[in-house]
């Protein structure tokens, strides 16, 4: 950083997360969409620090030149052997980054867990290797802002820490009385993401818990004991919710300064009708795979059929794919007893270990390219034929408007086209299919996509991208195809999920158990008139959720086109509250508090 950049006495900020240049999960969404608002309000007062990994990092990161007091900083680990590295971030806004390769650390560990020991009585084992690697990533952050500090005269300098793999240069930091004004936000902690699974009283009991000993029990405890020296060592301890707050304060016992919540880069059009059209042209996308994947066994009419999905990391219970499924079991029921003249069809993406796509789903949906391919081409002949003769004044048969091998190759395809099998529920070869709790209770459910049934499930085990032959779409776009995001999340410190549909127009449940939920409840009670439905989960019973959540989307599933349309309206027409132009302000007031807490 040159200090060219800005005047002398303008602070500097270093924010520090273990997903800088690689994308690990939805801390990487905060810290790369958050970006262009921080580099448009710091310039090259702001410099991103994250890990370097060989595998991750250069399809991410371009090399460059440093400067100033930050080149001369690089310049004192290179002569000692670490492999520190400059550039850019290749994202909107391209900020100023640093890359510390942990692995070129990793022969100073035994000092680095020493000093844990004797300074902070932190044990730390010694084979756990992402445990490792945070220390050593930590450790070279340290080393790195030792290295830099002094060589800026005195010049306010602010370290925002991410997470416990971020925060783990922290308690040094503060021992060896660096002039850094520290913050630290913690996303999550380790121990609710663990215990709030298998409790369903998990907030009234917090409480009670015994953090130390349910650490110990999780097997954890480095992690935890890493992330209480963060919250207690930083001068300003944030985190992005205020449900996540409350576990904060029992678990990590140091309750937030401030809650940070997260934003997104919200894509603002000229004209309401652009983004219908969008929802519109991604919507016959998953109505491609939609017919691949039925309509050899039986068809419905896609006019009448609404996309909903649910997504997230596979936490079964946490994201609440359990409550959605129950939930569709009995939408199905109820559409039948209703009369409801719809179909629903219910996407469940997440990630999980597989071998593959199905071969059977990949052989369907080239047979309809093919499909494609050949109606095509027997368009263009008929059209081209038909043209000719109506200029001579002649009316041919159509059937004479196309060749004999044309009309073979349609019956060919009609009859490799049809299967006496249900279409399968799920979409790829999982690696322990037995074992996996979302096909179980889709089973369980009798969810069989059977003709008769109007809701119809899809289990995709892998991210939705456009290199997947199944949608040859991205996730966003996918998400703006659909008509409905539900995510009745039992644990979730944010919720990204749902604020993504938001920003595409996309009506969305979600709960107030999830970060994201009591931010609606707060700041922005006609949420439900907007389109946003909050699940009542806190206190309710898992049956009354589910008939919550099933009253709400049979009224959704009841709705006519034009309804639809003005609820995407109203839906988009909010999306600006959670533009990052709009949430920064909350970093502005963690950074501007740490300033005055530790005298800068």
């Amino acid at each position: 950083m040159a200090a060219s950049n800005a005047a002398a006495g303008d602070p500097l900020l270093f924010e520090v997360a273990w997903e800088v240049c690689q994308q690990l999960g939805g801390i990487y969404t905060v810290i790369r969409s958050k970006v262009p608002h921080m580099a448009a309000r710091w310039g090259d007062r702001y410099c991103l620090i994250g890990p370097y990994d060989a595998a991750r990092s250069p399809a991410e990161f371009e090399e460059t030149p440093a400067d100033g007091p930050v080149a001369e900083a690089l310049q004192d680990l290179l002569r000692r052997g670490f492999d520190v590295r400059h550039g850019r971030w290749l994202v909107s806004g391209q900020p100023r980054t640093v890359l510390l390769n942990p692995r070129s650390a990793l022969a100073h560990l035994g000092e680095v867990k020493r000093r844990f020991w004797d300074h902070h009585r932190i044990g730390l084992p010694a084979q756990d290797d992402l445990v490792n690697q945070v220390l050593a990533f930590g450790f070279l952050a340290h080393e790195f802002l030792a290295a830099l500090l002094p060589r800026l005269g005195g010049r306010p300098v602010i370290g925002h820490f991410h997470e416990w793999m971020g925060g783990a240069a922290i308690p040094e930091v503060r021992r060896s009385s660096l002039p850094l004004a520290v913050v630290f936000t913690t996303h999550a902690t380790q121990l609710g993401r663990h215990l709030a699974p298998n409790d369903p009283g998990f907030y009234d009991h917090l409480p009670h818990i015994n953090w130390h000993a349910e650490a110990r029990r999780y097997g954890i405890e480095p992690q935890v004991l890493l992330e209480r020296a963060a919250a207690h060592g930083a001068h300003v301890f944030t985190t992005v919710s205020e449900i996540t707050g409350l576990e904060c304060q029992h678990l990590l016992g140091r309750r937030p300064d401030l809650a940070l919540p997260n934003g997104l880069n919200i894509e603002r059009f000229v004209a309401m009708h652009e983004f219908q059209n969008l929802h519109l042209v991604y919507k016959e996308k998953i109505n491609q795979f939609v017919m691949a994947h039925f309509f050899p066994s039986y068809t419905f009419d896609l006019d009448r059929t609404l996309y909903f999905f649910t997504s997230g990391r596979y936490e079964y219970r946490n994201k609440g794919f359990d409550l959605v499924i129950e939930a569709m079991a009995r939408l199905n029921w109820r559409l039948r007893e209703a009369n409801v003249n719809r179909t629903v069809v219910c996407f469940i993406i997440t990630q999980r270990p597989f071998r593959s796509i199905s071969a059977e789903v990949l052989r369907y949906r080239a047979v309809m390219g093919e499909m494609r391919a050949t109606c095509d081409a027997v368009k263009d002949q008929a059209g081209e034929r038909l043209f000719h003769a109506t200029a001579r004044g002649e009316a041919p048969p159509l059937d004479a408007l196309v060749d004999d091998v044309w009309r073979l190759r349609l019956r060919r395809m009609r009859l490799a086209w049809k299967s006496p099998r249900l279409p399968p529920v799920l979409t790829h070869d999982l690696l322990d299919e037995g074992r996996d709790e979302v096909l179980a209770q889709v089973r369980a459910c009798n969810l069989w996509n059977t003709a008769d049934d109007r809701v119809k499930m899809i289990y995709h085990p892998d991210f939705v991208t456009a290199l997947n032959p199944l949608f040859g779409i991205d996730y966003p776009q996918f998400v703006r195809g659909c008509h409905l995001g539900v995510f009745p999340s039992h644990y979730e410190p944010w919720g990204y999920a749902p604020l993504e549909c938001v920003a595409s127009g996309v009506p969305a449940v979600t709960s107030d158990l999830a970060g994201f939920g009591t931010y609606l409840y707060k700041h922005m009670p006609d949420h439900q008139g907007r389109g946003i439905f909050l699940l009542h989960r806190r206190r309710a019973a898992f049956d009354a959720a589910a008939n919550e959540l099933v009253g709400w989307m049979l009224d959704f599933a009841r709705q006519q086109r034009r309804e639809r349309i003005a609820q995407r309206n109203r839906v988009e027409a909010c999306a600006e509250q959670f533009d990052w132009d709009n949430l920064g302000k909350f970093y502005a007031d963690a950074h501007a508090l740490a300033l005055e807490r530790c005298g800068r």
